[in-house]
């Protein structure tokens, strides 16, 4: 015989059963995410965030591999071959109910253009983009661009009607230290929701119940509380007691420790990032040198001597404890371009390099300032603590500087730095992206994040060809004659490849993006 459950007991029982479905993972990283505008800054950790809550019309999966998010369908038009056509995905819910369509897409498109946004470059062969129809879109571009697909994957999609009833139709100002309504707040398609966010603290995540991928991907993880713990030693230990289930950047030193716990795993993996300093080469005086009136890095001698001084086994072995893949080129092996001979690590010389100082005038040295982030890379301020004194072997006396990425990165990207360092991941796994940011004359559309003052008017115009050439052996060579110049010139200092560590839970199963780019959808909970 049945027995007759009352309603407040279902009741009961039914919270019971949700509580015990719902599974929390508490994430934990080194830095946070510099904004919540999607637009404002074209960085890993920022991105890693906002894929939880925004998506772009086409993502990499966890394994880099182009697949369909917010766009079904996609390709070449076949009555123009300058227009990129798009087949939006339907029945689209924005987090606050609000419906999806083409609208969105050309808002969030023409937002992303515009001068304070970081994602620009990406978007820099557009001639226009437009509707085609409600769930209809297309990307008209200056000339034929073959990979114009590449350039979308952290492209994320904001609600029209959300951006203006919030006054954030205009992209944060990062850099000249704006706050807005979308910097601090979200309303994305993606499988989580915003929850609460307090920078640098802690952010609060729950699943997304009307997000259209229900059935086409785990999402066995219903909440998230991401905290960014910058002391190496306290993630490590959050992760050990298990007040942390996973966490982004297992400090080299704790791998084996991490890895031995029963109740934890360490994956590892090659990064798509490269690790490098930025010299400026361009102005005609340093204000942070002791050289009055002269720039020494403007000497590509003296560059080529920094080039041999950089020991980067002894990085590799000692700081990195062997994990790291030392570096020729300021391009990961992952990208179209990257060749064995360019990745060819120079020896370390101090001897050469102290006579290529001693040609170049700058025998008895001479002092600058090394702006270094402690809080972004794997071991930054470690590694420029050891490039400090391998540059003091050859006269170079280098006064660090280390700020958290927060503060680092606007020094790079206004200017206000004429050493650093920098890491560059290429999420187009193409040589474009680099040349775009890094080696471009910087301007309104390009060479954001060109704080070496590097301008070439020649490799300009090759950088843009770039966007448009369809034949792809020449479209390559153009590629390997504009890397040529960068390391002829020695644009950048090369350090190493990042390797890869997460730690977690046994319970949890993913795999490690090359990217770097934990994409919580994709996770299973055993």
């Amino acid at each position: 015989m049945l027995k007759k459950i009352s309603m407040s007991t279902m009741a009961i029982l039914l919270a019971s059963t949700s509580f015990a479905a719902a599974e929390t993972v508490n994430w934990a990283r080194a830095g946070d995410s510099l904004t919540m505008d999607p637009h404002a800054q074209n960085e890993g950790s920022t991105h890693t965030l906002a894929h939880q809550i925004y998506e772009p019309l086409l993502i990499r999966d966890m394994t880099g591999k182009i697949v369909p998010a917010l766009a079904t369908e996609w390709g070449p038009s076949k009555d123009n071959p300058n227009v990129w056509s798009f087949k939006l995905r339907e029945g689209v819910k924005f987090h606050d109910g609000a419906d999806f369509d083409s609208e969105d897409v050309v808002f969030s498109f023409e937002r992303a253009m515009t001068p304070d946004s970081d994602m620009k470059e990406l978007l820099s062969s557009i001639k226009a983009v437009r509707t085609n129809g409600k769930y209809g879109f297309e990307i008209e571009t200056k000339g034929p661009n073959p990979i114009m697909p590449s350039n979308l994957t952290n492209l994320f999609i904001l609600d029209k009607g959300w951006a203006e009833a919030n006054k954030t139709v205009k992209v944060q100002d990062f850099e000249g230290g704006e706050e807005t309504f979308a910097s601090r707040n979200a309303n994305g398609t993606g499988p989580y929701v915003l929850v609460s966010r307090a920078p640098d603290s802690k952010t609060e995540l729950k699943a997304f119940d009307n997000y259209w991928g229900k059935g086409e991907f785990p999402l066995h993880i219903t909440k998230i509380n991401y905290t960014p713990i910058k002391n190496a030693a306290t993630r490590v230990a959050a992760l050990l007691s298990g007040e942390v289930d996973f966490v982004q950047d297992v400090p080299v030193q704790d791998l084996s420790r991490v890895d031995s716990d029963p109740k934890l795993k360490v994956i590892k993996a090659p990064q798509n990032r490269v690790i490098f300093l930025g010299l400026n080469q361009g102005d005609a005086d340093l204000s942070t040198d002791n050289v009055e009136g002269k720039n020494p890095f403007a000497d590509v001698r003296v560059r080529k001597a920094m080039r041999m001084a950089i020991n980067r086994d002894a990085i590799m072995k000692v700081v990195m404890r062997g994990q790291s893949i030392p570096a020729g080129v300021a391009m990961p092996p992952f990208v179209n371009g990257w060749t064995k001979e360019l990745d060819m690590v120079p020896a370390a010389d101090i001897a050469a390099a102290k006579a290529m100082m001693a040609e170049a005038g700058y025998g008895d040295g001479f002092s600058a300032t090394l702006h270094c982030p402690n809080d972004r890379y794997i071991n930054d301020e470690a590694i420029c603590q050891a490039v400090v004194g391998m540059f003091a072997q050859i006269g170079i006396t280098v006064n660090l500087d280390a700020k958290p990425k927060a503060q680092h990165f606007p020094q790079i990207t206004n200017l206000t730095t004429d050493f650093y360092m920098l890491g560059w991941g290429v999420p187009t796994y193409d040589s474009e992206y680099i040349f775009n940011f890094l080696v471009h004359t910087k301007g309104d559309k390009r060479g954001s994040w060109n704080a070496s003052r590097f301008s070439n008017a020649d490799i300009d115009a090759k950088i843009v060809s770039l966007a448009s050439e369809t034949d792809l052996d020449k479209r390559n060579a153009t590629i390997a004659d504009i890397w040529k110049t960068v390391q002829d010139e020695v644009l950048y200092l090369p350090i190493h490849h990042q390797v890869l560590n997460w730690g977690m839970a046994e319970k949890i199963d993913t795999v490690v993006d090359p990217e770097d780019q934990a994409k919580f959808k994709y996770f299973k909970l055993k």
